[in-house]
């Protein structure tokens, strides 16, 4: 009988070999399934920047998922880069990656948390519904799109 993974989310910096190679992966990924004028990627260099924080999931010390807050001015924050290898999928490391983001929003006193994400992204759509994100029209910046999908959650403390 083997036993359950050890599983770790930290804040960790993008810009390691391991995580530059999970974006490409990201990346990758999102551009087989999305056009790229529907692709809203940052970069690992963007995503380094002061105003977001990257939680990454380490299933037995390796690289496995990872998840980001990225603040805007006034009150919202957005989830970027939500990303889980296929080898760990079915952990739930998608979930705990969100709640540890939602909860840093929450601490740090904004009051509504959004996102974009790709219409036909089934386990994403699944995620966020079942977080208390609803479907909202464009956020933010973001162009309206027939394959963007547009979330929105108020934020509340506990």
């Amino acid at each position: 009988m083997s036993s359950a993974p050890a599983i770790s989310i930290a804040v960790e910096t993008p810009l390691s070999d391991e995580m530059r190679a999970m974006v490409g992966e990201l990346n990758d990924l999102l551009l087989s399934l999305t056009s790229e004028d529907a692709c809203h990627h940052l970069t690992v260099e963007q995503m380094a920047d002061a105003r977001t924080t990257v939680f990454v999931a380490r299933v037995d010390g390796k690289v496995a998922a990872c998840g980001s807050l990225y603040r805007h001015d006034g009150d919202i924050a957005e989830v970027k880069r939500m990303y889980t290898r296929p080898d760990y999928q079915g952990l739930g490391l998608g979930r705990k990656l969100l709640d540890r983001i939602l909860a840093l929003a929450i601490e740090e006193g904004f009051s509504e948390a959004v996102l974009e994400t790709g219409v036909n992204y089934d386990a994403a759509k699944r995620l966020y519904e079942t977080s208390g994100f609803k479907v909202c029209g464009p956020i933010l910046d973001y162009p309206e799109h027939p394959e963007s999908l547009f979330y929105s959650r108020r934020l509340t403390a506990a």
